[in-house]
């Protein structure tokens, strides 16, 4: 039996895709000379370690790049129309290829970043394969061609059950381990490599039998093939071992680098990448921290680990982004109002860290953000060590967010008409508090529990003690941190956290007005944000998978969660209902009353947050999993069927935008910005052209990576 387009349509981008250019044309060209050259180099290894990514997403994603790069170098999206013509595509048809292409590279492989879905061409397969076979490409490399599209164009239509999203063992596809593992796998992996101090951030496991016994061979990234093995054997063995990476962190950075802190970091990098240490990364971040207010601020590594099936090791990516003034002027008024604004938040004084490290927050308009996505705002680094005694930095993309957040009325679903137009004056201002909430206040507060390797607290034990239960708090061991003890919830837990601080600091007269809201602007923001965060709640039943029952996106997660609290607490406060809309098909609608935001929102976010800060203080993961878990469940009985609801938000659902980027190219002695049209076209353009000095080199290397990977997956 076919399923019903409503829903398949899921697995394909529509051809009306939002496509955006990121503009950093003036903050660019503002920057000097040696500023633009240090910008240029640190660009250029972000993309090339960007790569990383496509290896990193599912077994096909690298030979589907390839092909595309391929055909691309020879002719220009304009240049292929007419052989697609003649090919026999309509011009539909063509554009659904070329915006397959865009979103191919994106999101850096064929899932999207922002739910972990596949997505599959939305033309027939005969169709793609007779433009490919008419391609300049083909007609020069024939054999190759031919080879690498066999290799790619089964698994590049693929919708079997599993293959439909990213998840571990029968539940979806993932590199980050082989084939063969399943969470027992994972949980396994993590006591040995907590065992041998090992972090999981820049590893994949892969198993394999070895007469009989389980044989655990654990990935390292790393350009060179020597010094940080481990080998051993025990019950089971594993094998600890570098996985090539080909090193792409050049010197000429360090030449352009703005002082010494830039200098340490960029060369701690270099030996992270060189040999696989987590610990040189770790050092290069706290140089990093150090490195207060760069105008040209940059991360990389492997960083985020939402898309880990089981949470520990951290995707690439790397950006590169210049100081936006204006809006760090705001928010640098925002960290030296920290002090007085976190003891306003719902937990214990004990509960908080001992004294805030005033982080470096900036908003910066991004040159290069390589990777599988853009986010709107970041706060790293993420070692837990690290933010928890030495500091952190947060970052607001703030040409990402003038962007990305656009919304035409006609395309705003589930609100009252009433409210559409203060939605869409407001949204970008309310966002932009959130953000700042969010990314400071949240991720940067509240303290965990920890006994040290030499056995001292950092806690008095004898006057703290569980506000919830009255109770001794129970701590992290030495070795344990807040993913490896969490694991599988804790990307969502602290950003359903952080959004909660979000919502609950906003409602501060305060807080508004460093933003510069007063007044009824000021009450209207607040509205506009907490009706914002109920509405992303629900569209947020996008990204579970009701055959899995399991979430893909972090976020989204962490909205539907704090809807369910919201609408649990009732006295009318939100209304969530299911109608008929004008169209005649199944439609919904969201209510917020804006008169009980102060008292009965507030009370409800004030219990939940601070049984989130407790629960995760204390490192208690069966109480965090049972709360976490129980509002995360997505069912069809009780006061709301959200399983119909998510049927009738995958019916009315929008497309996710996608980003062109510039590149820099060095002309003589000074750097030029090339930018593209905000287009399919204009973004495969602007990738065909990143890589081009050594284009065949590049891909070569590529395709060897995968083939030698390519049994594990079986």
């Amino acid at each position: 039996m076919s399923t019903p387009l409503m829903v398949d349509s899921q697995y394909y981008l529509p051809n009306d895709i939002g496509v955006s250019a990121l503009d950093c044309g003036e903050a660019f060209r503002l920057l000097s000379p040696q500023e633009k050259m240090y910008a240029h180099y640190l660009s250029r290894a972000a993309w090339y370690g960007g790569l990383a990514v496509l290896l990193q997403t599912s077994p096909e994603s690298a030979n589907i790049f390839v092909l595309l790069q391929k055909i691309f170098r020879k002719q220009t999206p304009a240049q292929l129309e007419q052989v697609a013509t003649a090919a026999g595509l309509s011009a539909e048809e063509y554009q659904a290829f070329l915006v397959y292409a865009a979103g191919l590279y994106a999101n850096m492989g064929n899932y999207k970043s922002f739910g972990d879905t596949k997505f599959i061409p939305n033309l027939p397969k005969e169709k793609l394969e007779a433009l490919m076979k008419a391609s300049q490409a083909f007609q020069e490399q024939p054999a190759e061609m031919e080879a690498l599209w066999d290799s790619c164009s089964c698994p590049l239509f693929s919708l079997e059950d599993k293959q439909k999203q990213l998840g571990l063992g029968d539940k979806g596809i993932t590199t980050y381990f082989s084939g063969n593992c399943c969470l027992e796998d994972a949980e396994l992996a993590q006591k040995f490599l907590d065992s041998k101090k090992l972090s999981a951030y820049n590893t994949r496991l892969f198993k394999r039998d070895n007469g009989g016994k389980a044989c655990y061979e654990v990935r390292l990234a790393s350009a060179v093939q020597k010094g940080q093995n481990d080998s051993f054997t025990q019950e089971p063995s594993y094998d600890v071992k570098p996985y090539c990476t080909r090193d792409r962190f050049g010197m000429k950075n360090l030449a352009y680098a703005a002082n010494e802190n830039q200098r340490k970091m960029l060369e701690e990098y270099r030996r992270s990448f060189t040999f696989g240490s987590v610990d040189a990364h770790k050092e290069g971040s706290r140089y990093w921290i150090k490195d207060k207010g760069p105008i040209v601020e940059s991360y990389i590594g492997f960083i985020e680990s939402y898309r880990d099936p089981f949470g520990s090791r951290g995707e690439f990516e790397g950006f590169v982004a210049v100081v936006n003034k204006a809006m760090s002027e705001r928010f640098a008024k925002l960290v030296g109002s920290a002090e007085v604004l976190l003891p306003e938040l719902p937990w214990p004084r004990e509960f908080e860290k001992d004294t805030f490290l005033k982080p470096d927050f900036t908003s910066l308009d991004v040159l290069t953000f390589a990777g599988s996505g853009i986010p709107a705002g970041i706060n790293i680094p993420n070692y837990d060590d690290i933010r928890q005694s030495e500091g952190f930095k947060n970052v607001s993309l703030g040409n990402v967010l003038a962007v990305a957040y656009a919304t035409q009325k006609e395309k705003l679903t589930f609100l009252e008409e009433e409210d559409k137009d203060l939605f869409i004056k407001w949204k970008g201002p309310s966002f932009e508090v959130q953000v700042g909430l969010h990314e400071l206040l949240g991720h940067g507060s509240g303290k965990l529990f920890v006994q040290d390797d030499k056995g001292k607290f950092n806690f008095d034990k004898s006057k703290v003690t569980n506000p919830e239960t009255g109770e001794p708090v129970s701590l992290f061991l030495h070795l344990e941190t807040w993913d490896s003890k969490f694991s599988t919830i804790a990307s969502s837990y602290e950003e359903c956290r952080a959004e909660c601080v979000g919502l609950y600091l906003c409602l501060k007269n305060q807080v508004l007005s460093i933003f510069g809201h007063d007044g009824q602007d000021a009450e209207d923001v607040v509205y506009v944000n907490w009706l914002s965060m109920v509405r992303a709640g629900l569209l947020g039943l996008e990204f579970y998978t009701p055959e899995s029952k399991s979430w893909r996106q972090a976020h989204m997660q962490a909205r539907f969660v704090i809807l369910r609290v919201l609408l649990e607490a009732g006295e009318g406060l939100v209304g969530l209902e299911e109608v008929t809309g004008q169209d005649g098909k199944p439609d919904a609608r969201i209510t917020l009353d804006r008169s009980k935001i102060h008292t009965v929102g507030k009370n409800a976010i004030h219990r939940f947050l601070c049984k989130l800060q407790v629960l995760k203080s204390t490192a208690d993961v069966e109480g965090g999993r049972a709360l976490y878990d129980g509002y995360s469940t997505v069912s069809d009985s009780g006061a709301h069927n959200f399983l119909r609801l998510r049927e009738t938000v995958l019916l009315r659902k929008e497309a996710r935008k996608m980003f062109v980027q510039a590149n820099t190219r060095v002309s003589g002695d000074s750097v030029e910005l090339v930018e593209y049209e905000g287009s399919a076209a204009g973004l495969i353009q602007s990738f065909t052209e990143r890589f081009q000095d050594e284009a065949e080199q590049l891909e070569a290397d590529l395709l060897e990576m995968n083939r030698r990977d390519a049994p594990c997956w079986c």
